[in-house]
């Protein structure tokens, strides 16, 4: 009980982010250094972007940007800047994300984003607007990536008037409804402090001012200068900061903490000076007829006109002030945190000694009790040993897809002419089919961990912080430092986005043989994956090493074949690697017509089609002895079984009991070994669709059922973008609904795949973001 407390009430942060996985939701990606900090009970600082958007003129807002960061990480914590870049919310700002962001301020599609602005900004992400957060808009953010404290420069209030005009910055409304602890040098003078005041005690809002080193009752600070002339219903000291913030996050209540920290003194302006250029101020923007949230930009820049710059100083340093003593609370918070695990777990020990004490005959344990799950530890990196419903083993590349773009002329052909340059449109994109799986499962919500190698190189690096902007898991990446080259993969397609050829460079997963046991192998058995998805790109020893490892895990294994020459990868010599039915060691492969041919042969070339296990199981399908070509040809077409498609998939069924075989304009054809009492053996609907059924009494095999399901849309040529992606799209699809709690039926997912595939066929992305919406259909 003790332990479910700790969790639920002192981490909620964890909490959530086991809940969402490496990512919140499509709409907000978080860093892998914030992730990981907020995992392991780092202290995180969150800081706005507002200040450099709509604050300080540019270049001193990227200069502040950067400088501030440096301030929480030189006082031992980890920044979170958090803003919007192209129309995507991020927490945890990299290097040059930050410099994206403050070098488009003042820019008509940079906005002011609070939480009001947040559906609207997200949800018009084809836009790709850029904006920078409030306090308000930052506390949202920052709350769902668990972060619990939030330093900033000064917090808006009621303006004056407000009795009137209604003019309350959302700031205070949001105190009141987000559990967070926000430090900054309290109101701008200009507005209604009093006020400001009642409304955040209204609100439920705990407010204190830090003592700095003053005795008894302090002012509540005015920003600029130290006092306001209106007390502070709090005062705190540092010490006791970490201590009311973990209190109230002890509490069941849903309101925030807010703590102010005066201007340093050298840099503090006089209350009488202030007071005078305020209202110099208030009274030139209502003669220019500013009100709303141009009320606030106008005043602020009169006063730093009428002061020469002074108030810009002091802004600075009141912000790096509160920056680095935000940091500090932060640090203490983190060490409560750690301190109440210990004593919770020390609870938990006393608990059971005294029960053992009690039964006649009981020892007492061994050791003080380890915690659950300890994490493994691999070449010095800490993973994760949460539990992962998806690992994904397979290609991480730098895409270059080229399309055609033939001459406007009546007779030109839509094939790109060999032997010479072509016009086309070049785009560079992330791409590798276990990359785009894994994509395609995060954007469903799916937990998922990729797992693969880059080079030490500009590609790879490129690829590292794409895939962390993308809000996936890194800690499975394998950067090599010597004679290796990160994987790229071209695609020359014709002018109506069909593949003409690809060249593919992934050696570097063919050069991996020695880190499997030491980097891969101790993380899926940390993980405890429901299903492992590996691609063809492996080398073929390598590629039964995951098998094997699937085995022991008890994982499932889904197989991409991803080219018609290493789809044979998986198909070793005679009686070696692979097993049939009920001990398969493949669950579930997605080839093409190609693919599938292709790994026939080889299957026929290794002899596994002579072996007595693979003889037994045939014999138990109850095919009939006087063949089944019409009943194939009903199922499929004559074209079909003409090409041997739906022939070869029922060979490869006793190795591979569920094969969905792609095939473009004419659908997915569907075939699967079926178990006793499986419903649709007796199913009056699925009657039509039952190829054959056993009669010897197989504890495991009953049946065979065939289905092609016809394309759920036909897609113009005009309509294609790029067909990369589109089949690693379907078995993510596929795999994300096979993962649920309830598992649905492959044929409840086929079409559902389908139209993931559809989205990828028309974007530019070699993974749709758009899938996102097929999560509740799963």
């Amino acid at each position: 009980m003790l332990q479910t407390s700790f969790r639920s009430i002192w981490r909620p942060g964890r909490v959530l982010m086991r809940r969402f996985g490496s990512s919140i939701n499509p709409y907000v990606i978080v860093s892998e250094e914030v992730r990981e900090a907020v995992h392991h009970g780092r202290p995180v600082v969150a800081l706005e972007s507002t200040i450099y958007t709509h604050g300080f003129p540019r270049p001193d807002n990227t200069a502040l940007a950067t400088h501030l960061e440096s301030v929480v990480r030189a006082n031992g914590g980890i920044p979170a800047t958090i803003g919007v870049l192209g129309g995507i919310a991020r927490v945890g700002l990299s290097a040059e994300e930050l410099i994206e962001l403050t070098i488009s301020a003042g820019k008509p599609t940079t906005m002011k984003v609070s939480r009001r602005d947040l559906p609207y900004i997200l949800g018009s992400g084809y836009k790709r607007l850029n904006g920078g957060t409030t306090i308000a808009g930052t506390m949202v953010l920052a709350k769902l990536a668990g972060i619990d404290v939030f330093a900033t420069g000064g917090l808006g209030g009621v303006h004056r008037g407000g009795e009137s005009s209604m003019d309350i910055s959302a700031d205070l409304t949001e105190l009141g409804r987000t559990q967070m602890a926000v430090i900054a040098g309290g109101c701008k003078s200009f507005l209604d402090i009093p006020r400001t005041l009642e409304y955040l005690e209204t609100q439920g809002v705990t407010v204190g001012t830090f003592a700095d080193g003053r005795d008894g009752k302090v002012d509540f600070p005015a920003f600029w200068t130290r006092d306001s002339g209106i007390p502070s219903p709090l005062t705190v000291k540092d010490e006791e900061a970490a201590h009311i913030i973990g209190a109230q996050k002890g509490l069941p209540l849903g309101s925030g903490v807010f703590l102010a920290s005066p201007i340093p003194a050298e840099y503090s302006i006089a209350k009488s000076k202030m007071d005078a250029i305020i209202t110099q101020a208030i009274h030139d923007a209502e003669s220019s007829g500013s009100t709303g949230s141009d009320n606030t930009p106008f005043v602020l820049n009169r006063i730093h006109q009428v002061t020469n710059g002074e108030s810009a100083k002091a802004n600075r340093a009141l912000v790096e002030a509160n920056v680095a003593r935000g940091t500090r609370v932060a640090v203490r918070l983190a060490g409560l945190d750690k301190a109440a695990f210990s004593i919770n777990r020390t609870h938990e020990a006393s608990a059971r000694d005294r029960a053992n004490t009690c039964r006649p005959g009981s020892s007492p344990p061994a050791a003080f009790p380890q915690p659950e799950n300890p994490p493994a530890v691999i070449r010095g990196k800490t993973l994760s040993s949460d539990a992962t419903d998806v690992i994904v083993a397979g290609s991480l590349a730098i895409d270059l897809s080229c399309d055609y773009v033939p001459t406007n002329t009546p007779a030109a052909s839509h094939q790109p002419q060999p032997h010479t340059s072509n016009p086309a449109s070049v785009r560079q994109s992330l791409g590798g089919v276990g990359q785009n799986i894994a994509t395609a499962l995060h954007y469903l919500k799916t937990s998922v961990r990729l797992c693969s190698s880059v080079a030490d190189d500009i590609a790879g690096s490129t690829a590292l912080r794409m895939l962390a902007d993308r809000g996936l898991q890194t800690s499975g990446m394998q950067k090599l430092t010597t004679g290796f080259r990160t994987a790229q993969y071209i695609a020359i397609n014709d002018a109506h986005k069909n593949l003409v050829l690809a060249m593919a460079d992934m050696k570097i997963l063919e050069d991996t043989h020695g880190d499997f046991d030491t980097l891969w192998k101790p993380q899926v058995e940390a993980c405890t994956p429901k299903w492992l998805v590996i691609d063809a790109n492996w080398d073929p020893a390598v590629l039964r090493k995951w098998i094997e490892v699937a085995r022991n895990t008890g994982a499932k294994v889904a197989y991409e074949p991803v080219s018609v020459m290493k789809s044979r990868r998986i198909f070793p010599a005679k009686h070696a690697g692979l097993t049939t039915v009920p001990n398969n060691s493949i669950s579930l492969a997605t080839p093409n017509a190609l693919e599938l041919a292709s790994m026939h042969e080889a299957a026929t070339v290794a002899r596994l089609f002579e072996r007595e296990d693979w003889w037994h199981t045939i014999d138990s399908l109850g095919m009939p002895s006087s063949g089944s070509r019409d009943k194939l040809v009903s199922l499929t077409s004559g074209a079909l079984v003409d090409q041997g498609v739906p022939q070869q998939s029922i060979r490869l069924l006793p190795f591979i009991p569920s094969i969905l075989t792609t095939l473009g304009q004419q659908g997915v054809l569907m075939t699967q070994m079926l178990r006793p009492g499986d419903n649709r053996l007796t199913s009056p609907t699925s009657a039509p669709y039952i190829l054959s059924r056993s009669t010897d009494g197989s504890d495991f095999i009953g049946g065979v059922y065939m289905r092609l399901f016809p394309p759920v849309e036909r897609v113009q040529n005009d309509d294609i973008v790029s067909v990369n992606g589109v089949g690693d799209t379907f078995l993510g699809v596929m795999i994300a609904g096979l993962v649920k709690e309830k598992p649905k039926d492959l044929e409840e997912l086929v079409n559902l795949a389908q139209k993931g595939s559809v989205m990828t066929l028309k974007s530019d992305e070699a993974v749709s973001p758009q899938i996102s919406m097929l999560y509740s259909a799963l």
